[in-house]
């Protein structure tokens, strides 16, 4: 059985393995896992340590959008739907999250 605390720590810090790769997903505000509050709109941060990564990726994680106001006429398949892994692992923790990558090209 695994620990409820790999789910929730008590630093907002995440070790990954996505797509086979070994990242951290880590966020500087401590609140964030205590507060309820602070999981609005919050920035985490995501290093994956691979060549292509020349720097460490600010994101910012909006929980409370709006899915239906995405492009519903393109198809969920197509290469615009497509959604880089770290996004995926971080709806696990916050479902229906939509996250900006801020100008960084997004890892697939």
């Amino acid at each position: 059985q695994v620990c409820p605390r790999l789910r929730t720590p008590r630093l907002p810090i995440w070790l990954c393995s996505i797509t086979g790769r070994h990242s951290v997903l880590f966020g500087t505000d401590r609140q964030l896992l205590s507060d309820w509050k602070r999981e609005r709109v919050f920035h985490l941060y995501f290093y994956n340590g691979q060549l292509e990564q020349t720097k460490t990726a600010h994101l910012t994680i909006d929980t409370h959008s709006h899915h239906w106001e995405e492009d519903q006429s393109e198809d969920p398949s197509s290469p615009g739907k497509r959604r880089p892994s770290v996004e995926m692992a971080i709806r696990t923790k916050w479902a229906g999250a939509t996250v900006s990558w801020n100008g960084t090209d997004p890892f697939f």
